[in-house]
């Protein structure tokens, strides 16, 4: 049934698209020629990653974005460096040369989802994706969605949601060429180049990058006896090259194709109770997507997006002369189409497909599941636009075994979320979602240690807050509050000693605060900043299928209470400094809290310097981190660097 009406759907979109492009006229604004090492953005279609589901139909939910000049800064490095210094989320990081995967508000890494250009990304198999590979260099945005918004974002999505965006470009009137080059070097042997190119002529948008690392990370510390000791087998390799070609075609619409290859071969060091390593790992990943969106009538947009996705892990330990290939693929489908209702609504339909398999030895055989849905949402603006309402509702069917109906697994996943602009500067939100987890292809045939008896995660989201923002003489001053609360049944969690199993954990309740202040004050050619994040974050759990279980009542592992970043500085002309500290507090490493990682703290300073010459561009950065040669453990046994420096430089020749 499900197959079927997907069929259908789709086929009369695509009649749909044909007769709109004999009516309609797609949107083909454009913007001035703007040479510069920003990469220019289009009034249209495509605007980076602000996919219209989560900015039009989501009003109540937290949204919460990176600048610019923050994401120059770390230009050179990952997104989990990235979100570790400048947004409250937990980054677990096993080491500087390590896995990293993100954690909202006291969720699982398999709870949190990555969406690339309005795709998941998170790898087929385990359901996480590892920031650490993923390069700021080739993101124009970086949003994070805070709490669960399955009915907009798929299942899955159930303590956020990182956004991550590369679209953003335009048709320029005049044809024209940027080229920027791109270096850093620091600490440890840390080496990477780069370069990009935009090109943009008539109706055409090309633009390339490409990214070059290698490090020792041979940096030391104190082993469990005290003994200084240097990491050794814990040498990186990696590149990665994206390539983008849009196309505006006249009554048909914006045609995009994207292209992203990346390959990390990764030494793994030693814990602090080995003596030596021999893990090696090569992590390789190629993303393929097509995205075509047009308007008709003037009002309302059809779209759709295809995309293709292979990883594969290549782990081997020569120790015990262990080797193990995982390959996994996924394929994802989108097409819907949004119209707008009257002078105050809109609605969006859509249909979403996703098919994932697995191969390797870790598994007996290939395994597969499929996910098809429904979608709706309808948003609603009221009292000359101070009131935004949406409801959103999916209904979506899962299984491992092609499309049968007889063994796919069904569930309804409503929502609903309200802003409301009590003054012009004070406004209040809230939202909530119902959720729902499947458990991933590992933790169902994972050998040894899956489990197929696993249940589906459930629950709901609940979240509410304010937003303070104005302006007061050469005061900008900005304040948001957040509270949340979430209750998740049978919640999966990995246990175990030789052999780890996942397990479900009967309910688990988060609650929690946050907050983001900002104050601006400038005068003059110097703009002072001073900035504040929190998150308060309790995830216990309620009651287990265990008897007696000492976990009842206790934080879940890696989830720290607290969390936060202060960020000072200012800006004068060109020059930008900024401090940055970074606080995270106790991280339990077993259920029942006999066991915990102390607190954290770590100072860092970014420094940046952007002058012309002729025809070039230049932009000089220079980072200083954990300046206070803080001893840590992001994760148990898993060493992290003290003080260590990284200098970059970015020239663009117009």
């Amino acid at each position: 049934m499900f197959a079927r009406f997907y069929t259908i759907f789709c086929f009369c979109v695509a009649l749909l698209g044909g007769a709109v492009g004999t009516y309609g006229q797609p949107n083909t604004d454009t913007i001035k020629d703007k040479r510069t090492l920003k990469e220019a953005t289009v009034n249209g279609e495509q605007t980076g990653n602000k996919d219209l589901k989560i900015k039009d139909f989501s009003p109540g939910q937290k949204l919460t974005a990176i600048d610019t000049v923050t994401l120059q800064q770390y230009r050179m490095q990952s997104i989990g460096s990235l979100l570790t210094q400048q947004v409250p989320v937990f980054v677990k990081s096993y080491g500087f040369n390590g896995l990293a995967t993100l954690s909202f508000r006291g969720a699982s890494a398999a709870q949190s989802q990555v969406l690339w250009n309005g795709v998941p990304i998170q790898n087929a198999a385990l359901g996480i994706a590892d920031v650490s590979t993923l390069p700021v260099m080739f993101m124009n945005t970086v949003d994070i969605i805070y709490g669960g918004s399955s009915a907009l974002t798929g299942s899955g999505n159930v303590g956020g949601a990182l956004l991550l965006g590369d679209e953003s470009f335009s048709y320029a009137k005049k044809p024209y060429c940027v080229l920027s080059l791109s270096g850093s070097t620091g600490s440890f042997g840390q080496l990477a180049t780069g370069g990009d190119i935009v090109a943009s002529w008539k109706k055409w948008n090309v633009s390339a990058k490409i990214l070059l690392q290698s490090a020792s990370n041979n940096f030391g510390y104190k082993d469990e006896n005290g003994k200084k000791v240097t990491a050794d087998n814990s040498h990186l390799q990696g590149s990665a090259v994206t390539v983008r070609v849009s196309h505006l075609v006249k009554k048909v619409g914006n045609i995009n194709f994207m292209a992203w290859w990346q390959q990390y071969n990764r030494e793994i060091p030693p814990a602090l109770f080995e003596q030596h390593s021999y893990k090696k790992q090569i992590d390789g990943s190629l993303k393929l997507l097509a995205n075509w969106a047009t308007t008709f009538t003037n009002r309302n947009r059809l779209y759709a997006r295809t995309s293709f996705i292979r990883d594969n892990i290549d782990y081997s330990d020569q120790a015990l002369l262990l080797n193990s290939n995982a390959v996994t693929y996924q394929y994802f489908h989108e097409v819907g189409c949004e119209w707008l209702l009257g002078k105050h609504g809109r609605l969006l339909l859509f249909t979403p497909l996703q098919i994932s398999w697995l191969t390797g030895a870790q598994t007996t055989g290939a395994k597969q599941q499929n996910k098809i849905a429904l979608a709706g949402a309808y948003d609603l603006k009221l009292l000359d636009n101070k009131l935004n309402a949406a409801v959103n509702v999916r209904l979506e069917s899962v299984d491992s075994t092609g499309f049968s109906l007889g063994k796919a697994q069904r569930f309804l996943l409503p929502g609903a979320s309200a802003s409301y602009k009590l003054t012009q500067w004070l406004s209040l939100r809230a939202n909530v979602q119902r959720t729902y987890r499947l458990p991933t292809l590992n933790e169902l045939y994972y050998y040894p240690g899956g489990n197929a008896a696993l249940k589906p995660e459930y629950g709901w989201n609940e979240d509410a807050g304010y937003t303070a923002a104005f302006t007061y003489k050469n005061f900008k001053v900005y304040h948001d509050l957040s509270v949340f609360n979430r209750n998740i049944h049978d919640w999966i969690i990995w246990l175990g000693g030789a052999i780890w199993t996942p397990h479900n954990i009967a309910e688990v309740h988060s609650r929690g605060v946050e907050t983001e202040n900002r104050v601006e004050y400038t005068t003059g050619k110097w703009k002072l900043h001073l900035k504040v994040n929190t998150a308060y974050v309790l995830s216990t759990t309620v009651s287990s299928y265990i008897y007696n279980d000492g976990s009842v009542g206790k934080q879940i592992p890696y989830a720290p209470r607290y969390n936060g970043q202060l960020n000072v500085g200012f800006t004068y002309k060109q020059l930008y400094f900024n401090y940055n500290h970074t606080y995270t507090g106790y991280r339990f490493t077993v259920a029942d809290e006999s066991v915990y990682l102390p607190p954290f703290r770590t100072g860092n300073v970014q420094l940046m310097y952007n002058t012309s010459i002729r025809r070039h561009q230049i932009q000089l950065t220079a980072q200083c981190n954990n300046i206070w040669s803080e001893r840590y453990n992001v994760v148990f046994s898993r060493p992290m660097p003290g003080v260590n420096f990284l200098a970059g430089f970015r020239v663009g020749v117009l």
